[in-house]
């Protein structure tokens, strides 16, 4: 599993032109899934996001979470994450997460997500999307799991 996660002042996403998820300051999640991810790696990558101190505090010092700082998330699912450029000229997605699995524990991240109290929002699973955002900072951290 590798999320992508940005610090943001606001982020949007849409789908033919609509918005289908909005927030104001908090974080922006890319996430891609591994087709050897389990629910254990989501849980611990979930508990990541939410816990991991990139606000700052009163003394300017990233000492504050998402949770503490009532942050807002947006969580799009991108599998593209997982492509391996190691050889020739075009990625290669063959450790990408079917789009059974991969579906399915994109859903079980966000009710990870949600079951802390943070107002999520999502992307649409699958979709082609546009995604806004003012980067804040920026602040941009890479989280992995290799099972």
């Amino acid at each position: 599993m590798k999320v992508v996660l940005q610090r943001v002042k606001n982020a949007s996403v849409s789908v033919d032109g609509k918005i289908v998820g909005k927030i104001a300051r908090g974080i922006l999640l890319l996430i891609g899934f591994a087709e050897t991810d389990t629910n254990a790696d989501v849980d611990f990558v979930a508990d990541k996001c939410v816990n991991l101190r990139i606000f700052e505090d009163d003394n300017n010092k990233m000492n504050r979470s998402a949770l503490e700082e009532k942050g807002e998330i947006l969580a799009i699912s991108q599998f593209t994450l997982l492509g391996n450029t190691r050889k020739g000229r075009r990625p290669s997605f063959i450790e990408a997460a079917n789009p059974e699995k991969g579906k399915a524990l994109y859903e079980f991240f966000i009710e990870r997500l949600k079951s802390t109290g943070c107002k999520v929002e999502c992307g649409i699973f699958g979709a082609m999307m546009d995604v806004k955002l003012v980067n804040y900072g920026p602040v941009t951290i890479i989280i992995e799991t290799n099972n």
